[in-house]
């Protein structure tokens, strides 16, 4: 067990990873309740010796954190009014000129409670040919998992659906926050 699995195991977490380790892939992350939510995360797919980046709020990628973000994986994603290519886009090519691209992504996009869940991995994954993994961090049963593959079908609001009925029984840190409905 390396460092990232002892922490975890200290604080009673377990992680179980059962999909294979594609060189390609964006993993779905819910239920995002807390900032929680990414150290949980980080350790538990550093646990089973994988490396993923992720998005995060560009306003976040201030010196010296910005250092520290990006040495940890992190893709800063700017807010408001987009400039140029959307952030689909620019991950697209990313996957298609990357040898190995993991990138985990809350669709929900917020910890505060909210039904409407962002789409544009589903997009990625689509355009750019990756399988999504489900990841879930349950704090009620303190498990990280790692078990399902989800291909996108193209059709965006049934992909959602389901996808949003695999995470419904799941609760983050504060479950009056997420919503899966």
């Amino acid at each position: 067990m390396n460092i990232c699995g002892s922490i975890l195991k200290l604080f009673g977490w377990s992680v179980s990873v059962s999909v294979p380790d594609y060189p390609k892939c964006i993993i779905c992350v819910a239920p995002h309740t807390s900032n929680w939510d990414f150290i949980i995360g980080k350790l538990a797919y550093a646990s089973v010796g994988r490396k993923t980046g992720f998005l995060m709020k560009e306003s976040w990628f201030f010196w010296p954190l910005g250092c520290f973000f990006r040495a940890i994986g992190g893709v800063p994603v700017p807010r408001g009014k987009k400039r140029g290519r959307s952030l689909t886009e620019v991950l697209v090519e990313r996957y298609e000129t990357s040898d190995r691209l993991v990138l985990a992504i809350t669709p929900e996009g917020t910890r505060s409670r909210t039904s409407e869940w962002h789409t544009g991995f589903l997009r990625i994954a689509q355009q750019a040919r990756v399988p999504i993994v489900l990841g879930v961090i349950d704090f009620s049963l303190k498990k990280a998992m790692i078990e399902h593959t989800f291909q996108p079908t193209g059709d965006i609001e049934a992909d959602m659906a389901s996808i949003k009925k695999f995470y419904k029984p799941y609760k983050g840190k504060y479950p009056e926050k997420f919503c899966a409905e």
